[in-house]
């Protein structure tokens, strides 16, 4: 790897490992939705989506612990504070992902829409989800990098 590379690597460390953990909770949350859309039905998709955002809480809880913003103080008291303001931050955006799956999918109708790619068919939940996630995914960046994990990220850049 050239040395230019290598040096932006290491300068956008952080944002590279959160996209691709994020990706990682994004799919797990998205595969958790599935799963109970699956189990439960279509009419319960908020439900469906408050279970998924609790699977997606708990992966990203300990990659961005572990990996994104190097927090490696696993003690009973600090990981408690941690995973409180974490699960806090998270509700926020949970609420904006109800709130919009509420307005897109009932009040706006676009629930009804789908269509199939590649065999698999893209329902109008599917669609409204991920166009979601995106706001999602940064309003969470934003919360645990300046609030959350905030004194680890002060220490990795004193070291």
């Amino acid at each position: 790897m050239s040395t230019k590379i290598k040096h932006l690597v290491k300068k956008y460390r952080e944002i590279l490992l959160y996209g691709i953990f994020g990706v990682v909770t994004t799919l797990a949350n998205l595969f958790t939705f599935l799963f109970f859309t699956a189990v439960l039905g279509e009419s319960f998709y908020l439900l469906n989506n408050a279970l998924a955002w609790l699977a997606g809480v708990i992966v990203a809880f300990l990659t961005n612990k572990s990996w994104v913003f190097g927090s490696r103080d696993w003690g009973l008291r600090q990981v408690s504070k941690e995973f409180a303001e974490f699960a806090a931050a998270r509700l926020f955006s949970f609420g904006f992902e109800e709130g919009g799956m509420l307005l897109f999918i009932t009040v706006l109708g676009w629930g009804a829409n789908s269509f199939t790619l590649f065999g698999f068919e893209i329902t109008g939940q599917i669609i409204v989800k991920t166009l979601l996630s995106v706001g999602v995914v940064i309003m969470n960046y934003f919360f645990s990098k300046f609030f959350i994990f905030k004194k680890n990220n002060e220490k990795n850049k004193e070291n």
